[in-house]
């Protein structure tokens, strides 16, 4: 397969004046609502924004492990993956769907984890695997170290009937180490759902973006949240870059709705054949990169 079509969905999650339930059952029928936008698109691959079905929480520091917004997390089995896995299902799609994860300690060895993850759903609704962000950042309104253990799996290429692809969540693209684990590791595609606010910084996403693409020679989606929440205004900006740091997509609006990508995958060999940057890497020079 040479041309695919893929899909970054900006959806605003409602807020929880709606009532914990009521909030998340709403949004994931929204959700669905717009995959089946981009289905009609002969969309094969659809990404979904960071924490897609939450408010964003992490703008508040918890008040400790008792803090009622630990109980937003939910396990790979909990109602959120298991919509998107009889979505992905009912319309033979990939999924890539990032969610508060809380993942159960082993019985006598402690207390639950959490993290930021991006479940990744075949088209037969099977777990292809899942990322947890590596890179957690404590800033003022994202004060997501206080939420989330860093990711301990790595940065894993998942094979898909589309291709390999690889994810990176919001903070990480800012490290080139990331996406240059995945395309070594054969990454066509990295999809890369953010949770960014404040306008002034798209800029900065757009380059940071750019430079990976080009760096590595593989397709790069940035799919961002929209809608406005009590202290912060999620600008959406959803685009895709080729492999040669050039848009494929420019960036999206504001508003809820579908952004589409269409690639030619043949891009890449081509681009990497201009542009030889993983063909002269030199690994023996990098030792200062893993000393701390």
């Amino acid at each position: 397969m040479t041309k695919l079509k893929t899909a970054g969905i900006q959806i605003a999650p409602l807020s929880d004046a709606a009532g914990g339930s009521q909030r998340l059952s709403e949004t994931l029928r929204r959700t669905e609502e717009l995959i089946e936008m981009a289905v009609e698109n002969d969309v094969k691959i659809i990404c979904l924004p960071q924490l897609f079905n939450l408010p964003w929480f992490p703008a508040d520091i918890p008040k400790g492990k008792d803090d009622a917004n630990f109980g937003l997390a939910e396990t790979e089995d909990g109602p959120t993956i298991t919509a998107m896995q009889r979505v992905a299902k009912k319309h033979g799609i990939v999924i890539i769907a990032p969610i508060f994860e809380r993942a159960p300690a082993e019985k006598d060895e402690g207390d639950d984890e959490f993290f930021s993850t991006a479940f990744v759903i075949g088209t037969g609704g099977e777990l292809i695997g899942k990322y947890r962000k590596v890179h957690i950042p404590q800033l003022p309104l994202w004060e997501e170290r206080s939420y989330f253990t860093p990711g301990d799996l790595g940065f894993p290429v998942f094979d898909t009937p589309f291709g390999k692809i690889g994810v990176q969540l919001c903070w990480d693209i800012f490290f080139p180490e990331c996406a240059r684990i995945m395309a070594l590791a054969g990454a066509s595609i990295i999809f890369a759902p953010t949770a960014a606010a404040f306008d002034h910084s798209c800029l900065k996403w757009e380059r940071a973006v750019s430079a990976a693409a080009h760096a590595n020679g593989v397709f790069i989606f940035r799919v961002n949240r929209v809608g406005s929440e009590e202290k912060q205004d999620f600008y959406g900006g959803s685009f895709c870059m080729r492999p040669d740091g050039e848009f494929l997509s420019k960036p999206a609006g504001s508003s809820e709705g579908v952004v589409l990508a269409e690639m030619d995958l043949s891009e890449i060999e081509s681009v990497r054949n201009i542009w030889e940057f993983l063909k002269t890497r030199r690994p023996d020079a990098y030792e200062g990169l893993i000393k701390k």
